[in-house]
């Protein structure tokens, strides 16, 4: 993959993942990815897990993350970290905007 260095936000595809969630991939490269997940209230995105390392940071809203055997109830300026392979969710409680930092990069999402 060729380095980027510049991704103008009006460039970068909003995706309907389904069920009230869409995503819009920012900045990446093949070591890390940023990706802007807006929620509809009520939108659950089902447990599951993947090798990549996660951090989440709360941009708006509230949500119910559910990480391995821990339940957490989170808000603007809260974030998670979720290491590789570990199983986690959440639930919109009321509408809102993730920012999730995956390393490496997601190639599913691309």
């Amino acid at each position: 993959m060729s380095i980027k260095n510049y991704f103008p936000g009006a460039e970068n595809q909003l995706f309907d993942a389904g069920g009230g969630l869409t995503r819009k991939v920012a900045a990446y490269n093949d070591n890390l990815m940023c990706v802007e997940v807006h929620f509809e209230k009520g939108t659950v995105a089902a447990l599951h897990s993947h090798p990549h390392e996660q951090i989440t940071y709360v941009i708006s809203g509230r949500f119910e993350f559910v990480v391995g055997d821990e339940t957490y109830i989170v808000s603007a300026g809260d974030s998670l970290y979720k290491q590789p392979n570990i199983v986690h969710g959440a639930t919109c409680l009321e509408a809102g905007t993730l920012l999730d930092l995956f390393t490496p990069h997601r190639e599913d999402f691309l």
